[in-house]
């Protein structure tokens, strides 16, 4: 099994890369299969499925697959000529995807939420269909989101696709034991033996720019958050709080006021800022997803920014090893909230952040396996209840909690040798079947929890 570092590490647009960058993915996807039919289609239709259907409005589902339709794609978003051409569907009730037309599409009729059971394959469940001039349907795929932005169809998803099949790179290790037996064997580090499987699928300049430039994404994102304030939108009149606490720190800095744990402070704020663009439809790296994309960049902005002898030359070891932990979460168990629980997102960037950040201090690969570990077996059993199905409470602050655990569990087994009772593997397997055995009303359909017991009008 190979994942990319691009594949957990992916630019795209808020708020949610299972709600927002799969179903834009899936629609780029239904526009080629359209393109590649012996046939011309008049029109196109979707309909949403299980966690689609209940928080596809806070998640901005319907837009993402409008949008899809109308072939943007989430990696190069433009949100003004988003704007405009959203304006002219709804006016006009067409899309005119390249190659395929001017096709009819009513954006208030032709995306259905259907509220009923979930699709089988998954809880992020899409059909797409396209339909001839009377409006019957002569062509239909079914997509699932899977989180973190991977989509399959129905057929991928039964056929096990959900995995590599290109040739063997030279360290594949499919669990965090073989991890660990692997580099030692080696004589490798983790970073380093990522870097081996990344360049036996590219050229090491593209892999070098491409890490560049999620790092890039991730910073300019913080700095954004961090100067921007205002109401998030939504309806819950969610404050912006990141750029009024920078500030005050910024203020606070060289008057001898602050505590020791004011550091924790920053680490939040970082994370919040991220999280608010997010929840504003901004610029965001999955990190592994949009939910918990603050927890990897707040890690890296702590290191850089507090931690004495940091430097943006080694980012590429922390995103590195960040993303083969990530790998080991999503091929083990999974990082989607609607499978699995927020566990299964802020849980596994917090997991990710920690291994990163073990990594660049200087951590053997037995504290890198250690410090993941800590780092997910303290967010277990943690659900998914966005209140109003919005990507805000309480998933920005969790991101910023997620943070503190990060260098919480990377501080605490760099002060080990790396011998740990619960291994790596132990707690991915347990967040997988606490996943599995959660109620699915906390599972990122906004039924149960805060989702239920926050007012959210």
């Amino acid at each position: 099994m190979f994942l990319s570092v691009f594949d957990m590490f992916k630019v795209g647009v808020g708020p949610s890369s299972s709600h927002t960058i799969g179903p834009m993915v899936a629609a780029a996807r239904f526009l080629d299969h359209l393109r590649a039919q012996p046939f011309a289609v008049a029109g196109v239709q979707a309909s949403l499925h299980g966690s689609l259907a209940f928080t596809g409005v806070g998640h901005a589902t319907d837009r993402a697959v409008i949008l899809g339709l109308a072939g943007f794609r989430a990696d190069d978003y433009d949100a003004a000529k988003a704007e405009a051409e959203l304006e002219r569907i709804r006016e006009e009730q067409t899309v005119m995807p390249d190659g395929l037309g001017t096709l009819t599409f009513n954006a208030k009729d032709d995306v259905i939420f259907d509220y009923g059971p979930p699709l089988p394959g998954h809880a992020n469940g899409m059909i797409l269909r396209g339909t001839d001039g009377q409006g019957d349907v002569i062509t239909q795929v079914t997509y699932y989101s899977i989180g973190g932005g991977f989509v399959l169809t129905d057929a991928e998803l039964a056929a096990g696709k959900d995995s590599d099949t290109g040739a063997p790179v030279p360290y594949p290790f499919h669990t965090g034991q073989e991890m660990m037996d692997m580099a030692e064997r080696a004589g490798k580090s983790v970073a380093e033996m990522k870097r081996a499987n990344e360049l036996s699928r590219m050229a090491g300049a593209d892999l070098d720019a491409g890490l560049a430039r999620i790092w890039e994404v991730m910073n300019n994102c913080i700095t954004r958050g961090l100067e921007t304030d205002g109401i998030l939108p939504g309806g819950l009149q969610v404050r912006r709080r990141a750029k009024g606490i920078y500030d005050a720190l910024l203020a606070e800095r060289g008057m001898n006021l602050t505590a020791p744990h004011t550091i924790n402070d920053y680490m939040s704020t970082y994370a919040m800022a991220v999280n608010e663009e997010n929840a504003a439809g901004g610029q965001v790296v999955t990190a592994p997803t949009n939910g918990a994309a603050g927890v990897v960049p707040a890690t890296i902005r702590y290191w850089l920014d507090h931690v004495p002898g940091a430097t943006v030359a080694r980012m590429p070891e922390f995103l590195l090893t960040a993303a083969a932990i990530g790998g080991l979460i999503k091929f083990n168990a999974s990082i989607s909230g609607a499978e699995c629980g927020c566990q299964a997102e802020v849980g596994s960037a917090s997991a990710m952040a920690a291994a990163g950040l073990a990594a660049v201090l200087g951590g053997t690969t037995e504290q890198i396996e250690n410090a993941a570990e800590i780092a997910l077996e303290h967010h277990l059993g943690m659900t998914c209840d966005p209140v109003k199905g919005l990507v805000q409470v309480p998933c920005i602050e969790r991101n910023g909690l997620g943070a503190i655990k990060a260098v919480s569990a990377a501080s605490l087994s760099l002060r080990g040798d790396g011998k740990h009772l619960v291994a790596l593997d132990v707690a991915i397997e347990t967040m997988r079947q606490t996943g599995a055995d959660m109620s699915e009303k906390y599972k990122e359909t906004a039924l149960g929890g805060l989702a239920v017991n926050v007012p959210n009008c």
